[in-house]
């Protein structure tokens, strides 16, 4: 991962409904969840989620798949993994820190 993705996903996450959005869906694991799982979940309206939902798309953070009339949303795991390594590749100077 370089700046110019790690930038997108940063932001999208320094909003408090979206990182709760993307924490629920870490929790829920490959499988996801339905946007009205989510919703209910976090207390969150259905349009506001909606709009979180595609920031963390475009974000790369998150992937939805259609499932008969239902949109499941899943955490990319992949992304997560990729910042989290972005984030700390250069902890303390190369030196072990834990």
């Amino acid at each position: 991962m370089d700046n110019k993705d790690a930038v997108p996903a940063l932001a999208a996450l320094a909003q408090e409904s979206r990182l709760a959005t993307f924490r629920l869906l870490v929790q829920a694991g490959p499988e996801g969840l339905a946007a009205s799982r989510i919703a209910e979940a976090l207390g969150v309206p259905p349009s506001s989620l909606s709009f979180h939902l595609k920031e963390l798309t475009h974000a790369n953070l998150v992937v939805p798949r259609q499932e008969g009339r239902f949109i499941i949303y899943a955490a990319r795991f992949d992304t997560m993994n990729a910042l989290v390594g972005f984030l700390t590749e250069n902890c303390c100077g190369g030196q072990s820190c834990c």
